[in-house]
């Protein structure tokens, strides 16, 4: 959510009913994206877009926001999801971009994932998908 008098999002109420997640609704994503656009790797502005932007394709409700940029232009955004996080942190020497996705719920994490690596315009990526178990019974 956007509110169209800036580029500040609209944060949803952080006290709002989520549903829990059950089964195997809940994964962790790893990805690694290397882009021929590395601009786009030290610009906060256009990666806060890229991740709010994927978030509310994916069904994913933003809760707040923090991010960093350092030295060497290199940038770490992290947005708090109320089904979870979405993280990036860029590396502008390797033209690379490290995304941390953790989806629980009805959050569309290969949505999501899609549309920061077309923000992203990634060449190439590497993307490690691990289902996390929610339940407290031992596996069989």
């Amino acid at each position: 959510m956007h509110d169209s008098s800036s580029d500040r999002p609209v944060l949803a109420d952080p006290l709002a009913a989520v549903q829990a997640p059950s089964g195997d609704q809940m994964c962790s994503y790893a990805v690694d994206l290397w882009t021929h656009h590395p601009t786009i790797l030290t610009d906060e502005a256009a990666l806060k877009k890229v991740l709010r932007e994927a978030s509310e394709a994916g069904n994913a409700i933003v809760l707040a926001e923090a991010s960093h940029v350092f030295p060497n232009g290199a940038v770490t955004i992290a947005l708090v999801l109320s089904q979870s996080h979405l993280n990036i942190h860029t590396w502008p020497e390797h033209d690379l971009a490290n995304v941390d996705l953790l989806t629980c719920g009805v959050l569309e994490g290969e949505v999501i994932l899609e549309h920061v690596k077309r923000g992203l315009e990634a060449s190439r990526t590497a993307v490690t998908r691990i289902t996390r178990d929610v339940t407290m019974e031992p596996p069989a």
